[in-house]
């Protein structure tokens, strides 16, 4: 699939009526797995969910949750592929930290190989914000 123009590309809330469209951008769920399919669903209908849109459509999405030792922790990011490369992951990182529950937001960091082997690391920002949670 050829490059997409991203025009101006905004980060908001997912609306739970756009999970299908998430299936649509993701690599793994468009290619039949229901697994990622039900998880995408139920993130939307959680409100779990933050897009990057631009002009022509979504290009990705960013997941965090609160269930690792009661931190923020990104549980997927996805960028469909005819966005990658172009920033879109960078902008929803920074979104989800920036308005972060907690001080800090981890994320795996992960790169697939050529060989489909996964090189990883944890690592965690700061939040631009202090910890509501007691």
């Amino acid at each position: 699939m050829d490059a997409v123009d991203l025009g101006e590309l905004v980060v908001r809330r997912v609306r739970e009526s756009e999970a299908d469209a998430l299936v649509g951008i993701d690599s793994v769920a468009v290619e039949g797995d229901r697994e990622r399919v039900a998880s995408i669903r139920w993130w939307c209908q959680q409100g779990l969910v933050v897009v990057a849109e631009g002009a022509s459509g979504l290009f990705g999405y960013c997941v965090v949750e609160y269930t690792f030792f009661e931190q923020g922790f990104v549980t997927m990011l996805m960028v469909a592929p005819s966005a990658r490369g172009r920033g879109v992951g960078r902008r929803l990182l920074d979104a989800v930290a920036a308005s972060c529950e907690t001080q800090k937001l981890f994320h795996l960091n992960q790169r697939l190989q050529p060989a489909d082997a996964a090189a990883a690391a944890t690592s965690w920002v700061e939040a631009s914000r202090p910890s509501p949670r007691p």
